[in-house]
């Protein structure tokens, strides 16, 4: 008996130095990123905004956002928290993007989003708020005008709601060409929007939004996968 198990000990910690065997993995981490898997159209260039290790190509506050086991965390604690929204931005603007995502609530039922069309902003000493657009995930689905116009669009007949994935990560496509914005959540459309002010539509950096809060929250992305021009149709959404 004794023999039996010795031996097969070995073998397994002959086959682990060979690398046949592999440490368990937490099961958030064992999905990969669904983003990086999708199939763009021809004549679309992807490229990842985010390399899976650091923080390179976005700027932000350190003490908010970090990234561990391949996911951006967005996080404060109930007494470090932003008094006002802070946002990771990336360096690079856009204007007219097709971006593939996903965002998971870990913490708090405060919502986040990716802003948009908009600039880093200066409010109330917070050197990186954002002014422009937001499109909000996954409470209070909806698009925002960030210090303008408050919400522009609301999840009125619950689309975002119903394909909600809640309390799990939300894959998600944002479709923007300006004045344009598509959203697709889980293989679903959800929103098709047309901002009647296209002069506010301007080509800005994206922001991962950590929300102004009184309590401890956290928020995780992953994949991020964008191309610039892309065609007119959502490539997530499953068929019927």
């Amino acid at each position: 008996m004794f023999s039996i198990r010795f031996g097969s000990i070995v073998a397994l910690l002959a086959m682990c130095s060979l690398g046949l065997v592999s440490a368990p993995v937490a099961a958030e981490d064992a999905e990969g990123s669904w983003a990086e898997t999708v199939k763009f159209p021809a004549g679309e260039k992807a490229v990842k905004l985010f390399n899976g290790k650091d923080l390179s190509g976005w700027e932000g506050h350190e003490k908010w956002f970090s990234v561990k086991d391949g996911i951006i965390v967005a996080k404060n604690s109930k007494e470090g928290a932003p008094k006002v929204s802070t946002y990771l931005f990336s360096k690079k603007s856009y204007k007219n993007f097709r971006l593939v995502f996903e965002g998971k609530l870990v913490e708090s039922g405060m919502h986040s989003g990716i802003a948009l069309w908009g600039k880093k902003f200066d409010k109330d000493g917070e050197t990186h708020s954002y002014q422009g657009h937001l499109v909000m995930f996954p409470t209070g689905w909806g698009f925002y005008d960030l210090y303008r116009r408050n919400s522009i669009y609301q999840d009125k007949g619950g689309a975002a709601q119903k394909a909600d994935n809640k309390g799990g990560w939300n894959k998600m496509e944002i479709l923007a060409q300006a004045p344009r914005i598509q959203l697709a959540v889980n293989g679903k459309k959800v929103a098709d929007w047309s901002d009647p002010k296209p002069e506010l539509c301007g080509e800005g950096p994206l922001g991962l939004q950590l929300h102004s809060n009184k309590v401890a929250q956290e928020v995780h992305f992953r994949g991020l996968v964008i191309s610039e021009n892309p065609s007119d149709q959502l490539i997530t959404v499953e068929k019927e």
